[in-house]
């Protein structure tokens, strides 16, 4: 510019005509800044900003570029402005240099008292910091004390946080359910279900025939019906979402009932009138709520689900089955009534527990009551019972010592009963087969009913429990059976012991029979599940009950069996005894002397025999009249083998005989003892083979007699010798009928025979 070239041109600088004004301004404030002022770029600006308020705003203006660089610029600025065109405004130079020196020395100061100030600015900046940090790590251990208590205090807390979450959870679940009764209560009020049951004059408690009046046709019954059909199907699709208006009423889980769905909603209406009229009658101060009473309350029960039965089957059932429902409603309707049954019971019999004759009129009475409603009403045993009441064990331990005391009793008043040892149908022969003393028959009719009386129990172990009891009275009634016996043993062939023969082989009979009933053989499975976890049996023992080889009954019946042993041994043994002494003439007979068959005209029995065949012949009379069929049988097959050991020992083998005397040995066996038997088997002699091949031994023609004797030497000869191929002795004995007598027995007998040819004898 003009005022720039001139101030250049005093100084001595040149100066172009076009870019003077720049690269002098460059040249000045270089100079001037650095050696005139001794001021650096910054410090000239500032001195600037000091200069006027528009040199303020100027140097606003070129802080802002201060990273470009662009000072040139402002300076150019700056002399343009203070010196211009007016070339006598360079006499100002000496102000403004005297201005700016002025300025350079406040700048001056205040550097100093700004780096005098900025140690003490640093040193308290400092101590701050120092202050923050002890403050800091003083926060830092309160913090760490609060974490600790916080974390302590939530552990304290966690046990009644979780309660309290449960508390909350419940209060919240009840609440939606209050929601939702509130709902239920309001579509109660608008159903008219009720009043459709009151049109059908719901429930049917009046007299029989009041069963038929929900059955009748009215002129309105079409409508009343479609009514039914709609409300009882809108009931029905509320059920589904609601666990709380129809839930039964919970039981204490000691008498651990089965789970059961809750009753559907329509059939719980239908159910309210009654379970008001169970409640009003059977709770409470009433007349007819009383303890020794139970039957009054579980009859009623029976009549209502009996009044209803035809109107639940045929107006309810339709519904359902259109519904798609697989609720049956006669059983649904019975279970619901069940339930008030079981609630009554599950109140009462804690009150007559320890009453013998109440606690037991109220058992009898529920299981009448069990027995009608299965067979009757056709309830299911997967349903709440009142078998579940009186399985819970106070109850259970009770009933089994009840059932005890009460069994007990009634044996011995059988058999101090003076029909004990008579059979009540002795007078019909076809129905007396058994010959069962009237002792022995009630007491299986004991057990079959105490049988009857738990064989609805819910769990196997109750119903072990009972077959237990029932063990320990048939081992009782044996040891009593015996008792009498023992008192009898003199009289062996009298008709109390025979008698208690009978119930011996009688009760061992039903019981073997029992044991294959489905029933037992459950208990079985049950008891051998019992067994092998409590490892009480050796391994064959579980390995013959698993396969069915024995039975619960077993060690009952072996006990049974040896005693029914011990009396029939002891009775053959009496009547052998007798035919022994009835037997001594016989063994004398001169067996040598009789006369042969062809000096008889007629042979006849030996009079020395007649007395043992007598004694036999009344024996066995008189057992088959006092013993059942199946006892006689193995009476007189014991008997039988003993006569045979006996007479072929004592009278065949100790004698020798002559022609006459085989023959007559024949004839009295044969023809006499042999028919004695005949009646009771087809064959009889079969049961004396010692007797019968003895006789065909001794009655051989003297050419089969030699033949035989010659085929037994020559056996004889070849046992010793090792020779093959010879006749067997055992062929030749077999062909003349002879197999139970062996080749030693043979050759005794063939030298008892008293003639041979060629002989002295």
């Amino acid at each position: 510019t003009p005022g720039l070239a001139v101030f250049c041109g005093v100084v001595g600088f040149p100066c172009c005509q076009q870019h003077g004004a720049f690269y002098y301004s460059l040249f000045f404030i270089h100079f001037f800044l650095s050696n005139t002022l001794g001021l650096p770029v910054c410090s000239f600006l500032l001195v600037l900003s000091n200069a006027s308020p528009a040199s303020a705003h100027q140097l606003h203006q070129v802080t802002k570029d201060l990273d470009h660089c662009d000072i040139p610029y402002y300076v150019s600025e700056f002399v343009e402005r203070e010196v211009g065109n007016d070339y006598d405004s360079l006499r100002k130079l000496d102000n403004l240099i005297d201005k700016l020196s002025e300025n350079k020395k406040q700048l001056e100061e205040q550097v100093l008292t700004v780096s005098s100030e900025v140690p003490k600015r640093i040193q308290n900046a400092l101590k701050n910091a120092e202050d923050s940090k002890k403050s800091l790590s003083r926060l830092l251990e309160e913090e760490t004390l609060l974490s600790d208590s916080v974390n302590s205090h939530l552990l304290k807390a966690q046990p009644w946080m979780e309660d309290l979450d449960v508390l909350i959870s419940q209060v919240e679940e009840i609440e939606r359910h209050l929601a939702y009764l509130k709902w239920i209560s309001r579509i109660e009020e608008l159903s008219d279900f009720e009043e459709v049951l009151t049109q059908l004059r719901w429930p049917f408690v009046g007299p029989p025939q009041s069963q038929a009046l929900g059955l009748a046709a009215p002129a309105s019954a079409p409508d009343v019906y479609n009514n039914l059909e709609m409300l009882f199907s809108q009931l029905l699709k509320l059920q589904t979402s609601d666990e709380l208006l129809t839930k039964p009423k919970q039981l204490p889980e000691k008498y651990s009932l089965p789970p059961s769905p809750p009753i559907i909603l329509p059939i719980q209406i239908m159910l309210n009138p009654l379970q008001k009229r169970f409640k009003y009658h059977f709770t409470g101060n009433k007349q007819t709520n009383v303890l020794n009473k139970p039957e009054w309350y579980l009859t009623q029960v029976l009549m209502w689900i009996g009044n209803h039965a035809k109107f639940l089957d045929d107006k309810i059932q339709p519904i359902l089955d259109k519904a798609g429902s697989s609720v049956n409603a006669g059983l649904e309707f019975s279970r619901a009534l069940v339930m008030l049954i079981l609630e009554k019971l599950a109140a009462d019999i804690p009150c007559l527990l320890y009453d013998d004759a109440l606690f037991c009129h109220l058992v009898d009475e529920v299981l009448l009551f069990e027995r009608e409603l299965y067979s009757v009403h056709g309830y299911l045993s997967s349903f709440p019972s009142c078998m579940h009441i009186l399985s819970e064990e106070s109850c259970f331990q009770r009933w089994l010592t009840v059932e005890k005391k009460f069994a007990l009793q009634k044996m011995d008043s059988m058999l101090s009963s003076e029909a004990a040892w008579i059979s009540q149908y002795k007078d019909i022969t076809d129905v007396d087969e058994m010959k069962v003393p009237d002792c022995a028959e009630t007491f299986m009719t004991l057990l079959l009913v105490i049988t009857d009386r738990y064989k609805n129990l819910p769990t196997a172990s109750r119903k072990l429990q009972f077959l237990g009891l029932q063990k320990e009275l048939v081992d009782d009634f044996r040891i009593r059976l015996t008792q009498v016996m023992k008192e009898e043993t003199r009289a062996s062939l009298g008709f109390r012991y025979c008698a208690i023969l009978n119930a011996v082989n009688y009760i061992a009979t039903v019981l073997a029979d029992w044991a294959d009933n489905v029933f037992f053989l459950q208990l079985q499975q049950a008891e051998l599940e019992v067994r092998a976890e409590s490892n009480a049996v050796s391994k064959l023992q579980l390995g013959q009950l698993a396969s069915m080889e024995s039975s619960v009954f077993d060690e009952m019946i072996n006990l049974l069996e040896r005693l029914k042993h011990d009396m029939l041994t002891r009775q053959v043994d009496h009547v052998f005894r007798e035919v022994k002494d009835a037997a001594k003439l016989y063994k004398k007979e001169r067996w040598l002397s009789l006369p042969s068959q062809a000096e008889q005209a007629v042979m006849s029995l030996s009079s020395t025999a007649c007395p043992m065949l007598l004694t036999l012949r009344d024996r066995l009379l008189q057992l088959e009249q006092q013993l059942c069929h199946s006892l006689f049988k193995i009476f007189w097959q014991m008997l039988a083998e003993k006569v045979d050991i006996y007479i072929y020992q004592e009278i065949i083998m100790a004698n020798h005989f002559n022609e006459g005397g085989a023959a007559q040995l024949q004839f009295d066996m044969s023809r006499n003892l042999f028919p004695l038997f005949s009646h009771y088997c087809k064959r009889p002699e079969n049961y004396f083979k010692h007797i019968k091949e003895a006789c065909i031994i001794l009655n051989l023609n003297i050419g089969s007699a030699l033949l035989l004797k010659d085929v037994l030497q020559s056996a004889s000869e070849n046992e010793t010798t090792l020779k093959p191929n010879q006749p067997s002795a055992t062929a030749a004995l077999n062909e003349l009928g002879v197999y139970k007598l062996a080749q030693k027995d043979v050759e005794i007998l063939l030298n008892l025979r008293a003639s041979w040819p060629n002989t002295g004898k």
